[in-house]
């Protein structure tokens, strides 16, 4: 597409965006004013890594906390760029289109280049602290069990759980030119604030919850509402599905409550007779019986959000009975370890204080006499004011308590543990700051009916420690540890079966 016709065809929101001609003079106003310009180039790709240009590309200059997009417009150029997204003029000579903000302009103009690929499919958006992922992967199901060919973008999926604005793009651009008619994607707070699905088409937007987290990001409870609030916005999104027993559920629920975007509201209560078994769950809804292939009172909430999201854009009854019992546990999702041993193993993602309790409580409900021992961390260079509400609640919620290092980045381990045990409450907890061998730990002191619950890194295949990552698996840990205690025999670190 000509730079030209792509500036006119993007939706930038009436930004005043001034082109400066490559070798010419500027040119003010907004595209197309003042004539042609002196070198209309063609476009194939939007990029904001000039590692990642190729010949024909338009590449946006980004002003990150580490780095400056300007900095490396004439890299960009030696690579093949044929124009620049700015915010200032920079020393290239190829056309630069200078916007007020590059990060709020990405979107747009990607999707134009793309011809706005999300408009020709049903895409869910889906929001919140916890349930994310697990909420894609049944909506994903139901979407599939309707006959609707349908791509899934989130924290399995690639290296953000959002993708930035030209790569989010390009992908709904290969989900729609491979026949797919939906699309469930995680929408992470920080890509609201930092405008990576602008340009985006959402049929709907979910709101799971929220506690807290990246409060070393967003500062404050109110600042996160307000970045997940940004996805329900009139444009971005035609339908809004909201948690209405989360507490900031609530609020949004108030805030949208007869404004421009449609709401429907979900609730735990909306699951009836629901019976929890060790790996499965059923309940109650809208007057029909729903099974789950996997456990957790909070997957059964999740699973109420997905079918009520899923009806609301046509799916049927069938589709969504279909689709939630195919679902097995999503990967480092309380998902469960079994190499038959007669207590539990689990694995679950949870790294806040709620995701903690829900996991904890869910993980109660599974042993009716046996313990339940957890083993966790926190995250370094991460909110740490959450650290001792998490050892807290652990305390609170389990009999032992297994703190040991999670990803701890450019922090030292023992820091961060100390942090976390100042909040446990009675006996301290046992701490190992060697991950593998606290989980080995905890392993080896669980009788039948326990429950261990392994929290904090899901389905990671990494230890970050900030200047490098080491190979780490919790699930496979967890097998070799069984392995050792002689239950199941073929786990070996790095290599074990999944089941």
């Amino acid at each position: 597409m000509r730079l030209t016709d792509l500036l006119g065809t993007a939706e930038l929101d009436g930004a005043k965006v001034t082109v400066h001609p490559a070798g010419g003079e500027r040119r003010p106003g907004t595209p197309g004013a003042g004539g042609p310009l002196a070198s209309d180039p063609l476009v194939s790709d939007v990029v904001i890594a000039s590692a990642e240009v190729t010949p024909g590309a338009l590449f946006g200059c980004v002003k990150g906390m580490r780095a400056d997009g300007h900095d490396f417009a004439a890299e960009a150029v030696a690579r093949g760029a044929v124009a620049m997204l700015c915010e200032r003029a920079v020393d290239v000579p190829v056309p630069q289109v200078l916007v007020p903000s590059v990060r709020r302009a990405l979107g747009p103009v990607s999707a134009a280049l793309w011809s706005r690929p999300s408009s020709s499919m049903k895409v869910v958006g889906v929001t919140g602290t916890n349930g994310k992922t697990t909420t894609c992967a049944l909506l994903a199901a139901i979407f599939e069990a309707e006959g609707w060919r349908t791509g899934v973008i989130g924290t399995l999926t690639g290296e953000r759980t959002t993708p930035e604005a030209p790569t989010l793009q390009r992908r709904f651009a290969e989900f729609r030119d491979q026949g797919a008619g939906a699309v469930a994607m995680e929408v992470s707070s920080h890509a609201l604030d930092q405008y990576r699905v602008s340009g985006t088409d959402f049929a709907a937007g979910v709101f799971t919850n929220l506690s807290q987290d990246h409060l070393d990001y967003h500062g404050t409870m109110e600042a996160y509402l307000e970045a997940k609030a940004q996805l329900f916005t009139r444009g971005q999104v035609r339908l809004a599905v909201v948690n209405r027993s989360d507490a900031w559920g609530a609020r949004l629920v108030e805030r949208l409550a007869g404004g421009d975007v449609p709401l429907v509201t979900f609730a735990t209560e909306d699951a009836t007779e629901v019976v929890m078994r060790r790996r499965t769950a059923s309940f109650s809804w809208r007057g029909g019986r729903l099974e789950l292939n996997m456990a957790g009172r909070f997957n059964v909430v999740n699973a109420v959000a997905a079918a009520t999201t899923a009806r609301e854009l046509g799916a049927g009854w069938d589709a969504v009975a279909k689709g939630l019992a195919s679902v097995c546990p999503v990967r480092g999702r309380f998902e469960a370890i079994d190499n038959g041993q007669p207590f539990s193993v689990l694995i679950d993602f949870a790294h806040t204080p709620a995701a903690i309790a829900e996991a904890l409580r869910a993980a109660r409900e599974l042993t009716t006499e046996g313990r339940v021992i957890i083993v966790f961390g926190a995250g370094g260079d991460r909110d740490k004011a959450k650290r001792p509400a998490m050892g807290r609640v652990a305390s609170e919620l389990a009999d032992v308590v297994v703190v040991t290092s999670d990803n701890p980045r450019s922090e030292k381990p023992l820091t961060i543990i100390s942090e976390v045990a100042a909040g446990v409450k009675g006996t301290g907890p046992l701490i190992d700051v060697d991950r593998a061998r606290a989980i080995a730990s905890a392993i080896g002191m669980a009788q039948p009916g326990d429950v261990v619950l392994v929290a904090g890194k899901g389905h990671e295949t990494g230890q970050d420690f900030g200047d490098h990552v080491e190979p780490f698996d919790d699930a496979e840990v967890a097998r070799q540890a069984l392995a050792q205690r002689s239950y199941g025999g073929d786990a070996v670190y790095g290599k074990a079966r999944r089941p």
